[in-house]
């Protein structure tokens, strides 16, 4: 018998995904904004916007082909990690290999060999982002892993994936900051380009995140916390299981749908806030610290329901309100009220539905892959959470080229109908993942 996670490396374990949400933001949130920007952001015009083939824009192409590669890569290091026999354990030693690759590529994504429009930044932007998203993935694959192996019970489950979500929304908060260092960089050294600031501001925040990565690795044993074998199930045969349970396939679909919609969210947040409603960049940190605010309230008020009720129909009920939330994208600045009063207005309504969906899913994961242990005598954590991911990249993957073809439909002032898009789809998708996740089979205690 290990010895249970004390409160303080729960903390510590919450770290590394503070760490790896710090940087998956600064993509998920700069990234289309950087080399498409609004004619008003003051950024220069870094690769072609011409359309492929009428519909695609080459950095949807560029960020599916990344993650198209990283998606595939998923599985090897989930069979790597689960049949590791490292007397280190079997995940922390991976874990610690990939930090500075991914601090590296994270920067260089951000970093294009001109400051000017030319295809040399196309084929640079696709090689870094598959670095980026490979070191990345080496993390966090086995690093979920290690959540069922920390927490034996239901109840250790919510508490540690609770955690969990408190680092993922704290480093969102760090990356929606960027514009509000940017601003501080660029207003303290003279004659410095917009650019160049967003570019050092990049860095920093990067390698804050490689901070929070090294305190996981650093504070938590492996060998004294977690109850693991590793894994001798040949990959074919443990990903053949995997995809025919049930249960997990329910989870799976509703979890593409949902992370659809959460990275158009991500994706179109700055044109919601500059283009819609025409307010400032900065205004991104302040929504994201009301959003941390109101999620955090009811973290505590989601951990009692999912034990009186069940973790099933809060998430049904979350993904509905998130639907509705969808629909208020559509119609921002249609309003009489003011542009601050509906964007505070809709990011504290989302942050409601966002905590649960933020906690629950990994705890529902890993009472899933438990169960699947009972009755396989099988160790396969990280093929689960590796198969999930896969449909998760694939899904911001869809995200992302979706939002950006869009914008071709209009992404400025007076020309926003593509934005506006956006709304319809992650409502049409937070409503089928719903009606998908109520066919799930939830074993109360």
């Amino acid at each position: 018998m290990k010895e249970k996670l004390p409160l303080s490396k729960q903390i510590a374990y919450a770290f590394g995904m503070m760490g790896w949400s710090i940087m998956i933001n600064l993509i998920s949130v700069i990234l289309v904004y950087l080399y498409i920007p609004p004619t008003s952001s003051g950024l220069p015009n870094l690769i072609t916007q011409v359309a492929v083939f009428g519909i695609f824009n080459v950095i949807a192409i560029v960020t599916a082909s990344g993650r198209l590669i990283d998606a595939v890569y998923d599985p090897f290091i989930a069979q790597f990690s689960d049949q590791s026999k490292n007397p280190k354990g079997r995940r922390i030693p991976l874990m610690k290999l990939a930090i500075i690759p991914s601090l590296i590529f994270c920067c260089l994504v951000f970093y294009p060999l001109k400051q000017e429009e030319c295809t040399l930044n196309i084929v640079w932007l696709i090689f870094m982002l598959i670095g980026f998203y490979i070191s990345s993935t080496t993390y966090i694959i086995p690093y979920n892993a290690l959540l069922p192996e920390l927490a034996p019970s239901s109840q250790d489950k919510v508490r540690l994936a609770t955690w969990q979500s408190v680092g993922y929304v704290f480093g969102i908060g760090f990356a929606s900051n960027a514009f509000n260092l940017t601003d501080v960089i660029q207003n303290s050294f003279e004659g410095i380009s917009r650019i160049s600031s967003l570019q050092i501001t990049i860095a920093l925040m990067a390698a804050l995140g490689a901070i929070c990565m090294l305190v996981t690795v650093l504070a938590i044993d492996e060998k004294k916390y977690c109850v693991s074998q590793p894994s001798a199930i040949p990959m074919k045969k443990a990903l053949r299981q995997t995809l025919t349970n049930k249960n997990f396939l329910l989870f799976i679909v509703a979890d593409f749908s949902y992370f659809i919609a959460v990275t158009i969210i991500t994706s179109g947040l700055m044109y919601f806030v500059t283009v819609l409603l025409q307010l400032p960049e900065t205004i991104g940190n302040k929504l994201m610290i009301m959003m941390v605010l109101v999620s955090f309230i009811f973290y505590p008020i989601i951990n009692f329901l999912a034990k009186k009720v069940g973790k099933k129909i809060i998430v049904v009920v979350s993904l509905g309100l998130l639907a509705i939330i969808f629909l208020g994208i559509y119609f921002l600045g249609k309003s009489d009220f003011h542009p601050l009063i509906q964007i505070y207005t809709l990011i504290a309504f989302a942050a409601i539905p966002l905590a649960s969906l933020n906690i629950l899913p990994n705890a529902i994961l890993s009472e899933i892959i438990e169960k699947d242990s009972e009755e396989t005598k099988e160790n396969k954590e990280a093929i689960y959470f590796a198969v999930r991911y896969f449909f998760v990249k694939i899904a911001q993957t869809f995200g992302i080229a979706l939002f950006a073809m869009f914008l071709l439909y209009g992404k400025d002032v007076g020309n926003d109908f593509g934005i506006r898009l956006n709304g319809i789809l992650g409502f049409v998708l937070c409503f089928l993942a719903a009606l998908i996740f109520t066919r799930f089979k939830e074993k109360r205690n």
